[in-house]
């Protein structure tokens, strides 16, 4: 199953064991919900359900992964079972928390997970049914799993692979982050020494959607001639970290390792070295 769906193609699957998670981030994501969503939707939040926020961001960043346990709560609380066919979208093409959430549910083990093509905003102007409200649906039995299936690196390990030229790290976030002009987030502009940028922005063609999987391998394909074909990608808190990894996939790549403290935790760790373009 290819990770990506289109609107069209989403409202051609059958409605048994359907689950569409609205995953659109931001403070004001629990108003956005109930004035307007796909219909049957159901809301996952960034920071409550798809991450554990701690106290020090230098260690663990500002998304870390929640406990796979606690995941399996939320997945029961969200009424999501095994055999279900879930369907994820935000409002920001993929990049907000959608490509998150998809990573989360594939990495804990389930098979048929897609992120909607263009988010909410393809759904609308291809004329996907809408609803407000909030929907009601039955808690599900909890899943119980032991570990995360897809790779994940911390920062010991990238700097490792790094420093002995091991692994290839791609930061995803822009240009304008990377060089080290401004840094609108975190504590520090700059990037990891060694890492190249590759802004998640050129996974995307100018409506905002997915490029065809045969594109993204071409691109991916000429950036990475030359360097190591291990993989580690990272952002600034590990959400749009999560896009690039499901681009990848999608145009065929191996699943690549996601450095869990990404940028947020790099930057303010104490003694690392931080590199700039200016």
């Amino acid at each position: 199953m290819q990770p990506i769906i289109s609107p069209s193609e989403l409202e051609k699957l059958p409605i048994q064991n359907l689950i569409i998670l609205d995953a659109r981030a931001g403070k004001d994501n629990h108003q956005k919900y109930p004035n307007k969503h796909i219909k049957g939707a159901r809301l996952v939040d960034l920071d409550k359900d798809l991450a554990e926020i701690g106290d020090d961001a230098a260690f663990g960043g500002r998304h870390p992964l929640p406990e796979i346990e606690k995941f399996a709560e939320t997945l029961s609380r969200l009424g999501i079972s095994e055999q279900d066919h879930i369907v994820v979208y935000d409002d920001k093409n993929g990049s907000n928390a959608a490509a998150r959430a998809w990573w989360m549910l594939k990495s804990f083990g389930f098979e048929k997970v897609q992120v909607l093509d263009g988010g909410i905003q393809n759904a609308r102007h291809q004329g996907v049914e809408f609803s407000s409200g909030v929907e009601s649906f039955e808690k599900a039995a909890i899943i119980k799993k032991e570990n995360w299936l897809f790779p994940v690196s911390v920062l010991e390990d990238v700097e490792n692979e790094l420093t002995n030229d091991f692994s290839t790290v791609i930061d995803v976030r822009d240009a304008y982050r990377y060089n080290g002009e401004s840094e609108p987030i975190d504590l520090a502009a700059g990037h990891i020494p060694g890492a190249i940028n590759i802004p998640f922005s050129e996974n995307l063609d100018e409506n905002g959607c997915f490029l065809p999987p045969e594109i993204l391998h071409e691109k991916y394909s000429e950036f990475l001639k030359g360097k190591p074909g291990n993989l580690i990608v990272h952002c600034g808190s590990g959400v749009t970290a999560c896009h690039t990894v499901l681009a990848l996939v999608y145009a065929g790549f191996p699943i690549p390792h996601l450095y869990v403290g990404l940028w947020s935790e790099w930057s303010r760790r104490e003694g690392k070295e931080i590199a700039k373009e200016i």
